[in-house]
């Protein structure tokens, strides 16, 4: 059964202590959710719109780059302080607040979003292995992704700072082979310093730029740092809620602040090697061919090939974080992650190998670039009940955001929503004058923009004029309940799970004590072999008689004890079986099992599952 109060990303929740640290030891402590998101801010998807941009309009868009750092640094402090005074993640807070339908549709559209990053990170990864691995081709690259979903699992097995600490070394590879490219480059500054002027030469740079923008402000980042930040465990005074604000924005600034050296130096490269000669360019792999006849050196193109690689590997990986946070936030809904990864990881295979099959290899940049608009038309939707929530004195108390940081967040979305609208009305206008497909694109797209319109006036406004719900206390502890004290009730039918194990003998006695000679006890085991999964209670293996004649075995010991026992066999997976067989009892004691580390990647831990579809107590021995 499913709690609405479980804590983001449990297994790693405050699992980084920072209590007994001081000065810059206790700021180091801080230092690693922001660059787990500042990732998603250099990805594949961000290079195609950087390198489109630069070689069609030069230097002219560096001001979108800087406008959307800024953004993107007020919008991840706001997560920040989510996270860390409410307890809440975005996805989590949202589910507290809206209605069951405006969760379902954010929900959809957040899957969306991760999905359209995602089709950015399978296309760039496999770009990146076709250019330091020629004889594979991208086809072949995009089938090869599947095999990084794995990389995730062994790294958060190991806690969330070494997979902190595998991200940041990606980052640094990143950022060393794109210094090294600016200095092959060598741009010219004053040229660089005109594109910090606002302002477009076309229509077509106003799409580039709503994918900078998308590629930039990325909206599962929201909800993943909102999650991240309450890994580090502190205490809850509001002298420590202040700290540990102030050293998870240090960390934002930093992380992020890299981010834009990097997409600046992408976008500058572009300009500098292919705008100015002339050479307009729209794929990344053709930026790669001509990068070492026109800097004059072997060295560029490679290690652009090896940044590429980083940057499509540290995202996939946030991007699993953040479809794990979106999930259990508005759906209450654990998937083991290797299982999360691999759907996430096929629908994003899908579009990318039927437009490389269909329409071959030299449109992948189109393909990126539309992912990253994707991800920008999902922004209003993400950063309104974001600033919403942390506005709002209930939820944040003496934590709400200042006046000046809402006037500056509303002015920010108001430009975001504002820059897609034009682009919509723009190419719906061109659709409809070109396509044949017009009066299709009349009956379906147009109306369904309306309803995605309408709900984000709703989700807008909605404060304005609806009583809000229960909001989760903004008090560090809550209020005290006074405690009702019932007369205890003896448990009158208590249900053991057993393995044959050690540990066993620990559950059987745990039981006892618990119920006595009163209690009734149901001994549980679970065939879990093929043969069960397949023909269930059919099943008339050999492993079914042994099992049997040990749980016979268990039953006289305990009668023999003068307790009333029987036992009951289940076929399948423990953890859907086991709250099937426990429906009528008072109480499920479990025992410890013996999965090592690879085992509980591969199979999951089964406590984890069944705790979440019981609505009775359960003890673990």
């Amino acid at each position: 059964m499913s709690s609405n109060n479980h804590k983001s990303l449990d297994e790693v929740h405050a699992s980084v202590n920072t209590s007994s640290k001081g000065g810059f030891k206790k700021l180091l402590a801080f230092i690693g959710p922001a660059y787990m998101i500042s990732v998603g801010y250099m990805d594949p998807g961000n290079w195609a719109t950087d390198i489109e941009g630069g070689s069609k309009y030069g230097y002219s868009l560096i001001w979108v780059l800087v406008m959307s750092n800024l953004i993107a640094l007020l919008l991840q402090s706001h997560c920040v302080r989510l996270g860390v005074v409410s307890g809440r993640d975005l996805a989590q807070a949202s589910k507290d607040h809206y209605s069951k339908f405006i969760n379902y549709f954010l929900y959809v559209l957040a899957e969306i979003a991760i999905a359209a990053c995602d089709l950015a990170e399978v296309v760039g990864m496999a770009i990146g292995i076709h250019l330091l691995f020629p004889s594979i081709s991208i086809l072949g690259g995009v089938c090869i992704t599947v095999l990084d979903s794995f990389v995730l699992l062994f790294l958060l097995n190991s806690g969330i700072k070494k997979l902190e600490a595998f991200i940041i070394s990606l980052v640094a590879i990143i950022g060393v082979s794109f210094f090294i490219q600016l200095w092959i480059a060598k741009p010219d500054m004053i040229e660089i310093s005109k594109g910090l002027i606002p302002g477009f030469t076309n229509a077509n740079a106003l799409y580039i730029a709503i994918g900078i923008i998308g590629a930039t402000v990325m909206p599962h980042n929201l909800y993943l740092h909102s999650s991240l930040v309450q890994t580090r465990q502190f205490e809850r005074t509001p002298k420590e809620i202040k700290k540990a604000i102030r050293f998870n924005i240090i960390d934002s600034a930093v992380a992020l602040n890299l981010a834009l050296f990097v997409n600046a130096a992408i976008l500058i490269i572009a300009a500098t090697t292919f705008f100015n000669t002339g050479i307009e360019v729209t794929e990344i792999q053709d930026a790669h061919k001509i990068m070492a006849p026109m800097l004059g050196s072997t060295l560029a193109p490679l290690l652009f090939a090896v940044a590429l690689i980083a940057a499509g590997q540290s995202s996939t990986i946030t991007g699993t974080l953040a479809g794990q946070v979106i999930m259990e936030g508005y759906l209450n809904l654990r998937l083991q992650p290797w299982i999360r990864r691999l759907l996430t990881r096929l629908i994003a295979i899908v579009p990318a190998f039927l437009t490389i099959y269909f329409l071959g290899e030299d449109k992948t940049g189109d393909l990126l670039v539309l992912s990253q608009v994707i991800l920008s038309l999902q922004l209003g939707f993400a950063i309104i009940p974001l600033i919403h929530f942390v506005s709002n004195k209930k939820r944040m108390g003496e934590f709400v955001i200042p006046v000046w940081q809402k006037i500056a967040s509303w002015i920010a979305v108001s430009v975001i929503v504002f820059l897609n609208c034009q682009m919509l009305f723009n190419k719906v206008n061109e659709w409809i004058q070109d396509s044949e497909y017009a009066l299709l694109i009349e009956i379906l797209v147009i109306p369904f923009m309306l309803v995605c319109l309408g709900i984000l006036l709703y989700i807008t406004f909605e404060p304005l004029f609806k009583k809000p719900r229960q909001y989760v206390s903004s008090q560090f502890h809550g209020d005290v309940a006074r405690i009702s004290f019932d007369s205890p009730k003896p448990y009158s039918s208590i249900a053991i799970t057993v393995d044959f194990s050690t540990s066993d003998n620990k559950a059987i006695n745990k039981a006892l004590q618990l119920g006595g000679r009163q209690a009734h006890y149901i001994l549980i085991h679970i065939l879990e072999s093929t043969n069960a999964v397949m023909y269930g209670e059919q099943t008339n293996d050999h492993e079914r008689i042994e099992d049997s004649a040990n749980l016979l075995a268990y039953k006289n010991q305990l009668l023999e004890q003068g307790y009333n026992c029987e036992f009951k066999l289940g076929f399948g997976s423990p953890k859907s079986v086991i709250p099937k067989l426990v429906d009528q009892c008072d109480l499920l004691v479990m025992g410890t099992h013996g999965h090592t580390t690879f085992k509980d990647i591969l199979f999951g831990t089964t406590v984890e599952s069944v705790r979440h579809r019981i609505d009775i107590p359960l003890v673990l021995v």
